[in-house]
């Protein structure tokens, strides 16, 4: 079996910075390699790619729209339009050339909708498409998200329609997908995503001193949230729920790391908290490269915290849980994972901290569960096994 996987055209891989979807291109392909599986990444071309010995087959894009776009604006979905169209030219090529039926495994909707669009229904019966739908908008409430999907993401719903197996990184995106719709569910199936086990792990005593005094966390309790610098990440949310503990434990503070998609929702965050009383506990640490620095930070803190309004299925879960540090989700959140997540209560905020800052047993808890239940491995062979079932 042949698969490529295919880049979405966000930033190069392997990616120079936290963006999920490249690292899951780069470890699902280096999990299928590793399986034996003859597989390449289609990435846009770079000339200043980070080092890797992945096979990867590049698209010549002008050289003006190959950084990422953080802000998400105007250039970032022309990047992505013109990298589309240039790839669907570059697959038709792969596609004429193969020998037998190949797999194509697509991660955004544009690069899909514009290859299946560009692309003529013989031409594609070479090939067997898969796609993996990482808009965490899908796990929200249909109700609530109808009319978005009609304006933002009807290149989605095209794609979903058409590929010969989709796959959701939870239930409640494939349920909504499907009543959305309105087909059968047969062609989708839901799949985790992954952590490298190697990377993210628990460091020692002294290298979390280190770690610490290097973030300035030196005598800190330091309660973490990952991600993009926009709403949906409900930055607001953690700090209302940790206010007062914060103010009655000044020892602590609450951290926060990513990339600013908003900056009128930086400002709304900084104010938040100086309403709140709790601004000199409050710490803005950047945009962190994935891999050593990241897993430094998360061991340098007590716990991680994701009250995200949606989300697929965000690696910092995993990562974290890797890298020892227990992970703190609200009660009703979607995601249920079992060894080093603990709720997310306001009202009994004070026992759940003393509860995450006085149990190693949950530190190890955590690493073990990551091992055993979300290796790229174990996911990979999911993908595999799925793929092989349906390709004929």
């Amino acid at each position: 079996m042949e698969i490529y996987e295919i880049a979405t055209g966000y930033t190069s891989v392997p990616a120079k910075v936290g963006a999920a979807t490249e690292i899951v291109v780069e470890e699902l392909t280096k999990a299928f390699i590793d399986n034996s599986v003859n597989a390449k990444i289609i990435d846009m071309a770079d000339k200043n790619r980070k080092e890797t010995d992945l096979p990867i087959i590049e698209v010549n894009i002008p050289s003006f729209l190959i950084s990422a776009d953080t802000s998400l604006g105007i250039i970032h979905k022309v990047k992505r339009v013109v990298y589309s169209v240039l790839l669907a030219g570059k697959l038709k090529k792969i596609i004429k050339n193969a020998d037998e039926k190949i797999v194509l495994h697509f991660h955004n909707q544009y690069n899909l909708f514009f290859f299946l669009k560009l692309t003529s229904k013989k031409l594609r019966s070479k090939c067997f498409i898969a796609y993996t739908n990482h808009s965490g908008i899908w796990s929200l409430d249909l109700e609530d998200i109808t009319d978005v999907l009609k304006r933002r993401y009807f290149q989605e719903a095209y794609a979903l329609r058409k590929a010969d197996r989709v796959f959701f990184l939870n239930e409640k995106m494939l349920d909504n997908a499907v009543k959305y719709l309105s087909i059968s569910p047969e062609r989708f199936t839901t799949i985790a995503n992954g952590v490298n086990t190697d990377i993210f792990h628990p460091l020692s005593d002294e290298e979390i001193q280190n770690a610490k005094k290097n973030f300035g966390f030196e005598n800190k309790n330091v309660f973490l949230q990952i991600g993009s610098i926009y709403e949906n990440k409900n930055h607001k949310k953690s700090l209302r729920i940790l206010s007062d503990y914060l103010k009655a434990h000044p020892e602590s503070i609450y951290a926060y790391a990513g990339g600013i998609v908003s900056e009128e929702y930086q400002s709304q965050i900084l104010r938040t908290a100086n309403e709140l009383g709790i601004e000199s506990q409050v710490k803005y640490l950047g945009m962190l490269k994935p891999g050593e620095e990241l897993n430094a930070l998360y061991n340098s803190c007590c716990a991680n915290i994701l009250v995200s309004d949606y989300e697929g299925f965000p690696l910092v879960i995993v990562e974290s849980l890797s890298a020892g540090t227990p992970v703190l989700l609200e009660i009703n959140s979607p995601f249920s994972l079992g060894d080093g997540c603990v709720a997310l209560n306001k009202d009994n905020f004070e026992i759940t901290a003393d509860y995450l800052l006085n149990n190693r047993e949950l530190r190890s808890a955590a690493r073990k569960n990551a091992e055993k239940s979300y290796s790229w491995n174990a996911v990979a062979i999911n993908y595999i096994e799925e793929i092989q079932a349906n390709i004929n």
